[in-house]
């Protein structure tokens, strides 16, 4: 069965898209069928994977309101196996026009309906806030993953999205599940960064993945050359960290 996994933190710049870039290209390089799903209209999740998401006509905008086939937007990347359903600049358009449209938050899932017997994974980079798109992603889920910042204010607004999860569990979807937290930008040298790992074990008491993310150069500057830090720096610390975090995920799903 495919797995959906949705990457949501309504914090930005906590590592969201580069943990759903990465992976999305780990699980591709283990030999796994994925499609990343970029809800962000920021289309970072898109450039960061090589794709020039300015000159699309169309994108996962055009699938959500039906004006086109989801398979006609879909786009290859560098990496076999591995798909995009890419961000335009129209997907911000989206957040004020399905407001009022009847069965809002189920859109995103419609979409994926037809697309997902293709896959081994899915994986979805949701927008930095809780709006109608976020939504989309957390009810298009069976999973949610929650990157972390090993920073000051990194635990600011965790108990607000927990909350909303729960709410999208009770009213919308039951069987949605939160695999856990991963630990983002870590600095081994930075006492701050133990600090906080401490206060998110009170959190996710035993939902933490081992795997933890450095803070890398080689890794902030990958999406820059569009290449997943497997393509960019494959032998640095950061492509090592994501490797193991994939091989988390494969294990929790038994494979």
């Amino acid at each position: 069965m495919t797995k959906i996994i949705s990457i949501v933190n309504q914090k930005g710049g906590v590592g969201k898209t580069t943990t759903a870039v990465n992976l999305a290209a780990g699980l591709a390089e283990a030999g796994k069928f994925v499609l990343l799903v970029d809800l962000d209209p920021q289309g970072n999740a898109t450039s960061g994977l090589g794709i020039k998401h300015q000159e699309l006509e169309k994108g996962l905008y055009h699938s959500l309101t039906g004006e086109a086939r989801p398979h006609d937007v879909i786009c290859n990347t560098a990496h076999a196996g591995l798909r995009v359903i890419p961000a335009t600049s129209d997907l911000a358009g989206a957040n004020v026009e399905l407001v009022n449209v009847d069965g809002r938050e189920h859109k995103l899932s419609e979409v994926l309906i037809e697309l997902k017997h293709a896959y081994d994974y899915i994986i979805i980079d949701c927008p930095p806030s809780l709006g109608v798109l976020t939504l989309n992603g957390l009810v298009a889920a069976d999973h949610i993953l929650i990157p972390v910042q090993t920073e000051y204010y990194a635990l600011e607004g965790l108990g607000q999205l927990l909350k909303t999860i729960t709410l999208v569990k009770e009213n919308i979807k039951p069987e949605l599940s939160v695999l856990g937290a991963v630990l983002t930008m870590y600095d081994s040298r930075n006492r701050l960064s133990e600090e906080v790992m401490n206060e998110l074990y009170k959190f996710f008491p035993s939902n933490i993945f081992r795997s933890v993310i450095p803070r890398t150069v080689r890794l902030a500057e990958a999406p820059s050359f569009g290449k997943s830090i497997f393509h960019y720096e494959p032998r640095g610390k950061a492509a090592k960290a994501y490797e193991r975090l994939t091989r988390e995920m494969l294990d929790f799903f038994g494979e």
